[in-house]
């Protein structure tokens, strides 16, 4: 069978653009081949030839996903709208920032896609309760399930079945048993299918105006296993109990080697057929591919199809959540790493799970914030907002059976998350700029430390810590009942985010052991950086229109060095995002001190059209690891001086540091922090900035 025919079944069904992912997934596998053959594990790290190839199946195409870079909220159990209504208002009220809310399968008929439930989510209220939160910039997402309902009075299963749309068995749709009772299972590699799913998606964004979809249980997961008929003489499901009991009258399939290959899979601890809690191996795909061979494409089939049709409702960058993947996922959709449990155990998982999704090839990726059961306890759920407010993917999300845990039901817990989650927002043009990084380099937007320190072999395995970009490091912390945490730190200056006068420097890679009280968050930034931050807000609608400032980081007692950064601007509403469309801009940031003393930070600009119809200002630039005090001034705009600097206000600081790295002769306390404010820097135009450092007292 199987390779050829399957690739041409999914060339066939996404058109044109799996047909350039497949081509350059090939390239892609004989170079790394070749790579590994040639290089040693230092080599990878070092250069990241291997790594770049990878990534050369997206990162060299169109990014096509929406990147929703601010705060998300969702819970299976919202039973009604009015409790939507409520968890919205209580956000604002707590003044934490959320910018999605979301549902479960609660808005459905019945669990059926493409369904409201008339007395729960009455659709006259739930279109009322959608213009208000999209008139503040907020956006609405929902769940739907690939298993379709077997119902003859359903019209998206009688539209399915006259489409002939849903994979076989023995020449009859495959017979399944998900959240609504007995299902079918589309076909994504049929043409045919994805033509339907693109019409049922567009029928129910007529009904409801959503803003992205949710495709969960896409592996497919299969409450049954082999081969259900519908039981006569019962109600399955009976209503009562737990939904995800099989109850179709099924039977086992062992009559063909590709149900009953001679190894066995660990499915929660059991030695189990290959097809268990899930399509049957042996049934039949589009073109007589085999699920045993398309198994791994089923999700990832699927995000295609989903993208095909949001991107064809409004011309619009889809946002698609899915929680199967495969290699390209990461060009159309986000993922979350599935139903994990609220325990410290998960939230360390968390990390080393994000990393290696961003490794992956999905770098907008997250856990379910404080576990998505059993409840959490009020400590656990503190420290892992203040994880997860530095996931590329933020979302708090429950389980049904699990208590409210909604960031505002602890007052301590608010008080993180409005810690953790304002840092968030004021970090959004650089996480959103992270985003666009990945789609033009293949880079992920949380990354190992080893990323950027190479040769530093004591952060190979190390998954406690993870970087934010480049430059950006988290250490929180995540056992129990602790109130400092011991971090390794990279030789180098580093600098609290949360206290830019605070900074750690070595020559050497050491430990330090940080506070942490519950509601403190250790992230610290690198030397040679500029970051880019706005002021913030509770919508990042909101905080995107607030003026712009720049952290410059030189290392300690700076009297030569050079820092960069760089930010990328577009209205992420349309579908691609790039370069030289009119809607976007991009800045290189610079920074250098240079031998007579003299600081100097200035940009360059690409495309600024964008940036100049927006308004948007640098309003601060604020640099440390200066070895002198600020003096005068200078300022250009494009070339031009700027002769009334009256506004100006520039302020010095020293820093401090551990006592226990001042043993030097105290050369350190005399490194400062330099704050230059009332600027109106506009982002549009190519700027320059200068004074001559004084002597530092």
């Amino acid at each position: 069978m199987g390779v050829i025919q399957l690739r041409e079944s999914i060339v066939e069904h996404s058109r044109d653009r799996i047909n350039i992912l497949q081509k350059d997934i090939d390239e892609l596998l004989e170079r790394e081949s070749t790579l590994r053959a040639q290089r040693s594990r230092t080599s990878w790290l070092q250069d990241g030839d291997i790594n770049t190839s990878y990534f050369h199946a997206k990162a060299t195409q169109r990014q096509k996903k929406k990147n929703i870079v601010g705060f998300h909220q969702c819970r299976w159990g919202y039973r009604n709208l009015s409790v939507v209504e409520d968890v919205v208002d209580n956000y604002k009220k707590a003044k934490i920032p959320l910018d999605v809310i979301w549902n479960d399968d609660d808005h459905m008929d019945g669990h059926k896609d493409f369904t409201l439930s008339p007395t729960n989510y009455p659709r006259p209220k739930l279109l009322a309760f959608l213009d208000k939160i999209h008139s503040q910039g907020m956006k609405y997402i929902v769940l739907i399930d690939p298993g379709i309902a077997v119902n003859s009075t359903y019209g998206v299963y009688q539209r399915g079945i006259a489409d002939d749309v849903f994979i076989k068995y023995e020449g009859k749709p495959f017979l399944a048993q998900v959240w609504p009772g007995a299902v079918n299972f589309p076909d994504y590699l049929n043409p045919k299918t994805v033509q339907w799913w693109v019409d049922e998606i567009k029928r129910f964004h007529e009904l409801v105006p959503v803003d992205g979809l949710w495709i969960d249980m896409n592996e497919a997961s299969n409450f049954c296993s082999g081969l259900c008929k519908i039981p006569t003489g019962k109600q399955c499901p009976s209503g009562s109990g737990p939904g995800w009991v099989c109850c179709l009258d099924c039977k086992n399939i062992t009559k063909t080697r590709w149900d009953d290959p001679p190894y066995k899979i660990n499915a929660s601890g059991l030695q189990t057929p290959i097809g268990y809690k899930t399509i049957a191996t042996s049934a039949v795909h589009y073109n007589g591919v085999l699920e045993y061979d398309a198994h791994s494409l089923y999700g990832f089939s699927e995000t295609i199809a989903t993208h095909i049709a949001l991107e064809g409702l409004q011309g619009k960058r889809p946002f698609i959540l899915s929680r199967s993947t495969f290699v390209g996922s990461g060009h159309y959709a986000a993922h979350w790493t599935g139903d994990n449990k609220g325990t410290w155990d998960d939230l360390k998982y968390s990390i080393s799970t994000m990393l290696n999704f961003g490794i992956f090839g999905v770098p907008m990726v997250g856990s379910d914030i404080c576990g998505f059961y059993p409840a959490p306890t009020e400590e656990l759920c503190n420290r892992w907002i203040e994880v997860g407010a530095f996931y590329p993917f933020s979302r708090d999300h429950a389980n049904f059976y699990s208590p409210r845990q909604e960031l505002y039901q602890w007052e301590t817990v608010a008080e993180s998350a409005r810690n953790a989650l304002g840092m968030r927002y004021k970090l959004l043009p650089y996480l959103y700029t992270l985003s666009y990084e990945a789609h033009t380099t293949g880079a992920p937007v949380a990354r190992p430390l080893f990323f950027s320190f190479p040769n530093l072999i004591e952060v190979y395995g190390l998954s406690t810590q993870f970087l934010v970009g480049s430059s950006l490091m988290v250490s929180p912390v995540l056992d129990e009942g602790k109130s400092e945490v011991k971090a390794i730190f990279p030789p180098g200056t580093w600098y609290s985010l949360f206290d830019l006068t605070r900074a750690i420097s070595s020559t050497e890679v050491h430990y330090v052991t940080l506070d942490a009280p519950l509601n403190t968050i250790n992230a610290h930034l690198y030397q040679n950086a500029i970051l880019p931050m706005q002021q913030g807000g509770l919508i990042s609608k909101e905080a995107r229109t607030t003026p712009f400032s720049l952290v410059v980081t030189f290392p300690v007692r700076a009297t030569e060095g050079e820092a960069k950064g760089n930010l990328f601007l577009d209205d992420d509403e349309l579908p691609e995002m790039k370069l030289g469309n009119g809607f976007s801009s991009y800045v290189d940031f610079y920074a250098n001190v240079g031998q007579e003393g003299t600081v100097k930070v200035w940009s360059d600009v690409q495309e600024s059209k964008f940036a100049l119809e927006k308004g948007w200002i640098v309003e601060r630039v604020t640099v440390l690891g200066l070895a002198g005090t600020g003096g005068a001034v200078s300022i250009e705009i494009d070339g031009i001086p700027v002769v009334d600097t009256s506004r100006i206000e520039l302020s010095t600081e020293e820093l401090k540091f551990p006592e226990e790295e001042v043993g030097d002769g105290g050369n350190q306390r005399k490194s400062v922090m330099v704050d230059v404010k009332g600027l109106e820097l506009p982002l549009g135009k190519k700027f320059s900035m200068s004074w001559k450092m004084g002597v530092s007292g």
